[in-house]
């Protein structure tokens, strides 16, 4: 049995932080993080804004992202052991249990992912909470005096609209709770879907 949970959400809402939880407790779990299909700076257009575009779809290599996808589908048992992913005994075959979870801030809102997923959540937290984060994040590339305010957030409210108008299966996440009652939401989740597919 295939499986494919969607964990989206804002930036520094939780999603990597609920998505290494998982892959510690799910079964035979691999993962793709939309943050691996960036492309290089020097292909990242400059906006109206004065700002790079980096919180936009086309800031993604999409076509990477949903072949790499496509790859575990065709295949999980090779894709898991081509990632280092240790699999239990029975799971060799394509008889047991492979999960993939797909990571990202824009996973909802390109149109040849939005069926894959079996399970989508959505974690959000409040612009000043979401700031607040932001601003004690590192990046390689650090953020320019301005850049939440003048691209990140409306960036953010732009997209969220665009998603909710396109992708109606989305369990939404209060990223404001306790990392605890986030992963337990979702664990349970997934496990009552799991026996319900049995």
């Amino acid at each position: 049995m295939k499986f494919i949970i969607g964990i989206g959400g804002v930036t520094n809402g939780g999603k990597t932080t609920l998505t290494n939880r998982l892959l510690k407790t799910l079964p035979n779990c691999c993962v793709v993080h939309q943050d691996d299909f960036f492309k290089k700076p020097d292909q990242i257009e400059v906006g109206d804004d004065g700002f790079r575009q980096w919180d936009v779809i086309n800031a993604i290599d999409m076509e990477a992202m949903v072949s790499t996808v496509k790859g575990w589908q065709e295949n999980p048992v090779k894709f898991a052991l081509s990632h280092g992913v240790s699999m239990s005994p029975e799971s060799t075959t394509e008889e047991g249990i492979h999960i993939l979870i797909v990571e990202g801030f824009l996973i909802y809102n390109y149109k040849p992912l939005i069926d894959v997923y079996d399970k989508c959540f959505y974690i959000s937290i409040p612009y000043e909470e979401c700031k607040k984060r932001r601003s004690t994040r590192t990046y390689t590339l650090p953020d320019p005096p301005g850049l939440f305010d003048g691209h990140v957030w409306p960036m953010y409210l732009r997209h969220r609209k665009e998603m909710e108008d396109n992708c109606e299966r989305i369990a939404y996440l209060d990223g404001m709770t306790s990392k605890d009652d986030i992963y337990n939401k979702v664990y349970e989740s997934f496990q009552n879907d799991l026996l319900n597919n049995l």
